[in-house]
């Protein structure tokens, strides 16, 4: 499974021109299911999310999660962080997981990231989004429950 994790001053996600999710200060997790991916990565993966420190303490050295500043996370599904693109020009996304299975462990990532005690606003499963942010540092990391 694999986030790509922004911290935002803001971010929103519309689909044909409905906002479905918008948050303030927080975290856009660009959120990916891969082959072979199950519950126990999804899980996993939001309690990382919701406690990694990559927010300013009142000394500007980032000590604060998520959860210490109140913000929120919007979760984007993003089957094409699975592409391969090494082979050609054209890249393939055969890692991707099965869209039935992604669209449950993605809803069980969103669960699990409010189980974790956070707000969360999501985009639409395999929807056409637009999606926009203001980027914060800009501060992005990459996750991958395979490293």
């Amino acid at each position: 499974m694999r986030a790509l994790v922004q911290r935002v001053k803001e971010a929103r996600v519309t689909v044909d021109d409905e906002c479905v999710g918008e948050i303030g200060q927080g975290l856009l997790v660009l959120h990916c299911v891969e082959a072979g991916d199950g519950a126990e990565e999804a899980d996993f993966l939001a309690r990382k999310i919701a406690k990694i420190r990559i927010f300013a303490d009142a000394d500007g050295k980032t000590n604060l999660s998520v959860q210490d500043i109140g913000g929120a996370v919007l979760a984007v599904s993003q089957f094409t962080l699975a592409a391969e693109w090494r082979k050609g020009n054209r890249p393939g996304f055969s890692r991707a997981g099965d869209p039935a299975l992604a669209e449950q462990l993605y809803e069980r990532f969103c669960a699990a990231l409010k189980e974790n005690g956070l707000p969360v606003k999501t985009g639409r499963f395999a929807a056409d989004m637009d999606v926009s942010l203001v980027n914060d540092g800009p501060f992005t990391i990459w996750m991958d429950t395979n490293d």
